[in-house]
């Protein structure tokens, strides 16, 4: 399987004063969708472009921002690649960014080059602009990514009319519009809206195009969506604690998840413990939740080191498990003697959970038990998170094939997990509770992570 490693942010503004702080505020605020790429690009009788290999505030400059005149321009983060990206064309001068995965790569660079097309690093932002750039504008090139391409994207396009919005028809990648005194803005999480005191108007709705000009907001295309299909990982773990995505609060979602726990725990008459804790930062939410149905006392067990990265976001596992090392250290006072409820949003491979499970004995925690909001990940994902194979699943180590159906196989994978990783125990939400604490349809979710179906084989 093609490995994924996309998880990013996009921002895109159109004002009527210079934008390029402004951009490069608002995707320093998206900085937890990608820590390893950051980029902007305005427009003024042309585009001007910087982009970095770092984090937006230790990357760019005052002396870059300078150099980035214009009223309108776009901004990009990401785990994998420079965006946004400059393009001369017969449509003038463009730049693009996108979030989102494209699953039939292969086959359209393939096609593509037979008909005489060249790349130069097959980048699926590549791929998304040659689309767009056969047709006649850029509303129809971007109507054609619909019908071409099979995966997930929110993108914005920079033109010399403005700036124009998309998000694929499932509505897979989030994408929400904002707006302030003599500004119209799109984004990929509200927080970025929020934090610099820009009032959210609504999400872009699946299949619809945008453009943001001296106009404001107008909807230039709607494509036909078949269904709603919004990445449920997203309120589990991708997404900012402060941000509202398609009408549900984050932070709301992960309270929710947790109590699920926790009323688990309450019917099933266990555990004894003394205290709760997240695995920071992430767990936070999940780990209150927890505590506001169950009454245990919250309480921090671990410092959180604030200038290291997303463990789970880092391209290679060598350096998933350093970041994840310099993250967390182990607060040995509230430790000691302790029964632990430990709460984290999921497992992907075990390392990381298995190592903190460790630590926390090492500083004398008497049980840790781990509580877990998301339902055993037996797929990995197609749109854009960052789970690559099969073979990295912890729950495909202990069931190579199939699916877990009923409790009682819940139950016996609960216990496999704990012993793998020295838990004392091991709970997971159930599929079903999982849906029910984010309180939206199931058929508005995409779950091809713990049900293996993609919505557009639905």
């Amino acid at each position: 399987m093609k490995s994924v490693y996309d998880n990013c942010g996009v921002f895109a503004i159109y004002g009527s004063d210079s934008c390029a702080f402004e951009i490069f505020q608002g995707i320093d605020f998206l900085q937890h969708r990608g820590q390893q790429y950051c980029g902007i690009a305005t427009y003024d009788d042309g585009v001007h472009q910087v982009t970095h290999h770092g984090k937006v505030l230790s990357s760019f400059t005052d002396q870059d921002l300078d150099s980035l005149p214009g009223r309108w321009g776009i901004g990009h983060v990401s785990l994998k690649e420079r965006q946004p990206v400059k393009w001369q064309s017969s449509l003038g001068e463009i730049a693009l960014a996108f979030s989102g995965n494209i699953m039939n790569a292969a086959s359209l660079k393939s096609d593509m080059m037979s008909r005489g097309k060249a790349f130069w690093r097959g980048y699926d932002v590549e791929i998304i602009t040659k689309i767009i750039l056969e047709e006649q504008d850029p509303v129809a090139g971007i109507a054609a990514l619909a019908s071409t391409i099979k995966g997930a994207y929110s993108l914005v396009v920079l033109t010399r009319e403005g700036v124009y919005a998309a998000r694929d028809i499932y509505g897979l990648r989030p994408l929400i519009l904002g707006q302030g005194p003599g500004k119209y803005i799109v984004c990929s999480e509200s927080r970025a809206l929020i934090n610099l005191d820009l009032a959210v108007v609504r999400d872009v709705r699946p299949g619809e195009i945008v453009r943001l000009d001296h106009h404001g907001f107008t909807t230039v295309r709607q494509l036909p969506s078949p269904r709603r299909a919004h990445c449920a990982f997203e309120w589990a773990y991708t997404a900012s604690i402060d941000s509202v995505i398609d009408g549900l609060a984050v932070l709301e979602a992960r309270y929710n998840l947790g109590a699920r726990l926790a009323q688990r725990d309450q019917e099933e008459g266990g555990p004894r413990a003394d205290l709760v804790a997240p695995v920071p930062m992430s767990g936070i939410g999940h780990a209150i939740g927890y505590h506001m149905q169950s009454r245990l006392n919250y309480q921090e067990v671990f410092l959180y080191n604030r200038y290291a990265d997303r463990s789970y976001t880092q391209s290679t596992q060598i350096a998933r498990e350093k970041m994840a090392k310099r993250k967390l250290s182990v607060l040995h006072y509230a430790v000691r003697d302790k029964r632990i409820v430990l709460c984290d949003d999921s497992i992907v491979r075990g390392t990381q959970i298995f190592n903190k499970v460790h630590d926390l004995k090492q500083a004398g925690a008497k049980a840790v038990h781990v509580r877990v909001a998301c339902p055993p990940l037996m797929y990995p994902c197609d749109f854009g998170i960052s789970t690559r194979t099969y073979e990295e699943l912890m729950a495909r180590r202990y069931l190579y094939r199939g699916d877990i159906t009923s409790m009682a196989e819940l139950r016996e994978l609960e216990r496999w997990v704990a012993d793998q990783i020295g838990a004392d125990s091991v709970k997971y939400n159930s599929l079903d509770d999982f849906v029910a604490a984010l309180r939206l349809p199931r058929t508005d979710l995409c779950l091809k992570c713990w049900d293996g179906r993609r919505p557009m084989d639905d």
